[in-house]
Parts: C-alpha cells; structure tokens; sequence
C-alpha cells in the first residue's frame, strides 16, 4: 500500500496507485513524442524480428554467436516492450497512474532484461575470444551445449538476483507522495517515495551493479585485451582485418550498453537531474533497441548474405506460385 500524506504526522490516506510523472512538464510537445516514439519502437521490433527470422532460417548462420544474438534481439524486444507501450498511452492521456502491482512487475522485467543483457554481452565476447584465441577448440568449447549453459546462467542468475531485490523494494511501505518522478518504475525513483531508511536498499542496488555490471564489463575488457593481442600478431594484413571484422558489430554494441551505464552511475550528483534521468533512461530504453539489430546487419557480411538469399528465395517462390 501507498500511504499519502494530507496532513502531516495525522491523516494518511491509503491508495494502490503511483502516479508516473514521466514527461508531464513537456505537454505541448507529447503528441510529437508518441509519434516519434511509436515510430521508432515499431522500427526497433521490426528490426529485431528480423535479427530473429534471418538467423532461424538461415542454416548458415546456426552458430554460437547468431545464437547468442537471438537471445540478444528477444532481451530488447522484451526490455522495450515493458515500458515503451505504457509511455504511450501516457503521453495521450492526463491519469498517468500504474497500479503497485503494475509497477512491480514493470521493474521485475526492466532489471532482469538489463542484468541479463549485461552478462550476455560477457558471453559473446568470451564466444570471440575462443573464436580468435582458440580456432581449433572453437567448435569443442563452444558446443551447442555450452551456449546453451551460457544462456541459461545469464537467464537464471539475473531472475534470481533481480526477483529477489525488486521483491525486497517493494516490500517497503511508501508515503507521503505518490508521485515518481520518472516515465517507468526505475528502482532509483522508487526508492526516493519510500517513508523509511533505504540506505541498505541502495547498498544492494551498488553492489547489483558492481558484481553483474561492472564486472561482465571487466570480462569483456580482459577478453577484447587477448583478442587484440593475438590479432596483432596475425601474419597478413587481410588476415588481421578479417579477424577484427567478426568483432566491431560487438564493440559497438558494448560501447552503446556500458557507455551509457557508466555515464549514468559514475557522473557527479551535481549534474544528475530528474530530467537528465529521463532522457538517458530513454536512449537506453528505445535507441538502443533500435541501433543494435542494425549494427548487426549492416555491418555483418553473413547477415547481409542471409538476408540477400531469403528475399532472392521469397521472389522466387512468389514467381513459381504465380507461373503455376
């Protein structure tokens, strides 16, 4: 329950419902906003569901590091679509409230998606590292079984982890204001409409962060650190350009992931605002959902392929079906 405060230290009046303040202080420029948001969370499904259909399809591309970028692809589509939709109709309408269980579940899903993403982009770069590193015991280690294990423990670790502080947040009564100052139920925000003491709240949410995002990241640093080594000592040019290849589209991906995370959790307090929260909130939750499916594809020469057969096969199909 949410207690509401009327009166101070006398009156508390009990509600079921926080009130998302999100973008309420923009109302002239909401409507430009749905139209611009639905567009691009529509390109960022479209393009994800099609990251997800070329690698199904495609028997060229049932290697680890597809496998991997399925999961990847269905991460966004779940992470997005948790919050994406519910901002759109709050940008149409004037009651902006979700239920507490509503914002429960909302929070469940946003953490567990982050958390997982985070150690699933440590795998794929342990996947290269073994590619690049290991070639010969590339295909040994990194067995349809052992993706498999990989995925799941990325899965099973951020549920456990993620269920269990967003239960623990949630379990704290709120008063006072029912007001989050955010467009979706972000622990911070949450954290700050709660009427006791959250400070070892907050010690959980810092260590969350440091165990299975800061140290994914250092994995990933340590990894990319023996890739480059040994690319550099390729013999040829060509060699060393191909190998470097198969891990930009990576790269990029884990620059837009950790650039934005560590911006977020290292700036200074002095310049961290309600509305600087929100917009960086707001690239992690629709830009990059949409960047990645197309840095995969654009600059992915097995993609392109893939993609380059499918529609040659579908035009082909649709011509034989049409001359019988």
């Amino acid at each position: 329950m949410i207690y509401s405060e009327n009166d101070p230290g006398k009156n508390w009046t009990i509600s079921d419902v926080f009130i998302l303040v999100g973008f309420s202080n923009i109302k002239k420029l909401q409507i430009i906003l749905f139209l611009m948001l639905l567009v691009t969370y529509l390109v960022a499904l479209m393009g994800n569901l099609l990251v997800i259909l070329l690698i199904k399809f495609n028997a060229s591309l049932h290697t680890p590091m597809y496998f991997f970028l399925v999961n990847l692809s269905i991460f966004e589509i779940c992470y997005t679509s948790s919050v994406v939709p519910q901002l759109l109709i709050h940008l149409l309408v004037d009651q902006k409230t979700i239920t507490i269980a509503g914002c429960a579940a909302q929070m469940y899903v946003v953490t567990i998606m982050g958390l997982t993403e985070s150690c699933l982009l440590a795998v794929m770069a342990y996947d290269r590292y073994v590619a690049i590193c290991h070639p010969l015991h590339y295909r040994t280690i990194m067995s349809g079984w052992a993706c498999a294990q990989l995925a799941g423990a990325s899965w099973i670790i951020s549920i456990s982890v993620e269920v269990a502080q967003t239960t623990w947040i949630f379990s704290l009564p709120f008063c006072g204001s029912n007001r989050i100052h955010h467009f979706f139920c972000n622990i911070p925000p949450v954290l700050k409409i709660a009427c006791m003491d959250t400070s070892k709240n907050k010690i959980m949410v810092f260590t969350v962060s440091v165990l299975f995002i800061f140290d994914p990241f250092l994995l990933i640093t340590v990894s990319y650190i023996c890739v480059i080594s040994t690319i550099l000592k390729l013999s040829s040019a060509e060699r060393r350009c191909k190998a470097f290849s198969t891990c930009s589209s990576h790269l990029m991906v884990v620059t837009l992931f950790y650039g934005t995370a560590l911006f977020t959790y290292l700036r200074p307090k002095s310049i961290s605002t309600p509305d600087s929260d929100q917009m960086i909130s707001l690239v992690i939750t629709i830009v990059a959902p949409v960047l990645n499916p197309i840095i995969y594809t654009l600059r992915n020469k097995e993609v392109k392929r893939a993609f380059r057969k499918t529609i040659e096969k579908s035009i082909f199909s649709y011509n034989l079906e049409k001359t019988e």
